[in-house]
């Protein structure tokens, strides 16, 4: 039995660590901002945090697991890290060097995979066999977890729900804005915020953030409210995809539009029309940890035993 899990949530602005013990009860916790643009200062960052943790709750040195979430995901094929926000940090072998610097291994994974992890543990879906945890943030990402294990796939990019079209699309939502990605018409260019505010914008001439777009809808602002049933329904349509391939239990929202709390009530209601069944038994249920969900849920990447 391990004494305690340390979590990392590697962000692009600040890097947070937790201690877990063998309970799943915190022990500490601290954040510092993430060094910019600088992958050697980013790995001891990370190592001073380990080893200061260590330290302070008078852990033996390297007997403590440690998980990394992270935006991007690490190649299969190189095992180097692609897709990060944190540019620096991309094409660079940064399981390998923390593991040489920590001397001990270290497992890395997506923090949309953690905040499911961690939601599925002991958050919003605990107890539930298939959890589909979807971050709805100035991004939107998504991971898998089945019996308590995140699902990565061969390529390693299971979950990466954000970046497939949006599905039966009307004609005046083809082809879509552009996506980072290269595509156009990605579900994330619809359902982040930033394509929320930027929906409403286009069809109001009103630059409002998503917050105080969702509230002068619930206020009955018409043109609010019409945007808000669009977010609504496109969100069903895409989550109703998700239902018809991998039939979940349990569909966790996090980021910044899951506290819209309209989303809970009405998207189930729309997404039978979608979904090919005759009643529809998945559960749409707001995070418990929030924030914490990515750097709890790395912290849950190794399990209570390790062989």
């Amino acid at each position: 039995m391990h004494p305690a899990r340390i979590g990392i949530d590697l962000g692009g602005t600040k890097t947070e660590i937790i201690v877990l013990d063998g309970q799943g009860r915190e022990l500490l916790r601290r954040r510092q901002p993430t060094p910019r643009g600088d992958y050697g200062a980013t790995l001891d960052a990370i190592a001073t945090l380990v080893h200061g943790a260590e330290r302070d709750l008078a852990l033996v040195p390297g007997t403590a697991t440690v998980g990394i979430g992270t935006p991007g995901s690490v190649s299969r094929a190189t095992g180097l890290l692609r897709g990060s926000n944190s540019v620096a940090l991309n094409g660079r072998p940064i399981v390998a060097d923390l593991a040489t610097r920590l001397e001990r291994p270290v497992r890395l994974t997506n923090d949309a995979n953690c905040f499911a992890l961690s939601e599925a543990t002991d958050g919003a879906g605990a107890g539930a066999r298939v959890v589909f945890g979807v971050i709805l943030g100035t991004g939107v990402g998504a991971g898998i977890v089945i019996d308590g294990n995140v699902l990565d796939g061969p390529n390693g990019i299971a979950g990466e729900w954000g970046h497939n079209p949006l599905p039966w699309p009307r004609d005046d939502e083809r082809p879509g804005a552009p996506c980072f990605c290269g595509q156009h018409g990605c579900i994330e260019t619809f359902l982040s915020g930033t394509g929320f505010e930027r929906d409403h914008r286009e069809t109001t001439g009103l630059a409002l953030g998503g917050f105080d777009i969702a509230q002068a809808a619930l206020s009955g602002e018409p043109r609010a409210a019409a945007t808000l049933a669009r977010y609504e329904e496109r969100l069903a349509r895409a989550l109703a995809h998700v239902i018809n391939v991998l039939d979940p239990d349990v569909v966790v929202l996090g980021g910044g539009m899951s506290n819209v709390d309209a989303l809970y009530e009405r998207v189930p209601q729309l997404w039978q029309r979608w979904v090919f069944s005759d009643r529809v038994d998945t559960r749409l249920v707001r995070h418990v940890h929030g924030d914490s969900s990515g750097v709890r849920g790395a912290a849950w990447l190794w399990p209570a035993t390790v062989d």
